[in-house]
């Protein structure tokens, strides 16, 4: 998968000194036991990072932009209750994506039921089990990559940002001043920043 195909929902590009002050992406299994004990924080973390994967999803099925926002609304209002349910925190993603895509299906259904309603027609449209396979294991893909360039130093991650995910990609003596480097070592940097990123994906499964 081509970076360019999840640059909508990259990490935005920051100073290393933001990065620095920001703190260390939290764990599934410390995100759902936070969530859990009332952690507001650990809403907030939970919110933070799987606020691109939610949104995605009903992007993916062609929704407008406003009514991927009350779906994506939908799913935290789902979360707050049903995650107590989840029994195993490694499973979070997945989840999400499961809760993500129940509510995409109930909005079309609801809002089909309405058009038909109005044009005479009982006829409720269902989604091919195949293109919800396909969207879920995109969505997942992407998310994968997103966990990974998350655990990446933040100077790799910006270089990578800047790199791959800007449009045009700047230039690298535009890299070298931003992050405070020589030109010329730009690219030993970003040939170690791109290993560290493979390994990371290796780690996870991707494919």
């Amino acid at each position: 998968m081509r970076a360019k195909s999840v640059i909508s929902d990259a990490p935005a590009r920051e100073s290393p000194a933001t990065a620095k002050k920001k703190r260390i992406v939290w764990s599934d299994a410390r995100l759902v036991q936070g969530c859990l004990q009332g952690d507001e924080s650990a809403w907030s973390a939970l919110a933070d990072k799987y606020k691109n994967l939610i949104f995605s999803i009903p992007i993916k099925y062609g929704f407008s932009t406003d009514d991927s926002a009350e779906i994506f609304q939908s799913v935290c209002v789902e979360l707050l209750t049903e995650l107590p349910k989840l029994r195993n925190p490694k499973a979070l993603p997945k989840w999400i994506m499961q809760v993500t895509a129940h509510k995409c299906f109930h909005h079309k259904r609801r809002a089909q039921r309405t058009e038909n309603r109005d044009m005479g027609i009982e006829f409720i449209e269902q989604p091919a089990p195949e293109r919800a396979d396909a969207i879920l294991n995109e969505a997942e893909e992407e998310q994968i990559l997103r966990d990974a360039l998350l655990s990446l130093p933040p100077r790799c991650r910006e270089l990578i940002h800047m790199l791959f995910f800007e449009e045009p990609a700047r230039p690298y003596d535009a890299i070298a001043s931003q992050l405070g480097l020589a030109t010329g070592s730009i690219g030993f940097i970003r040939q170690r920043c791109l290993e560290r990123l493979r390994k990371r994906l290796k780690e996870a499964g991707f494919a």
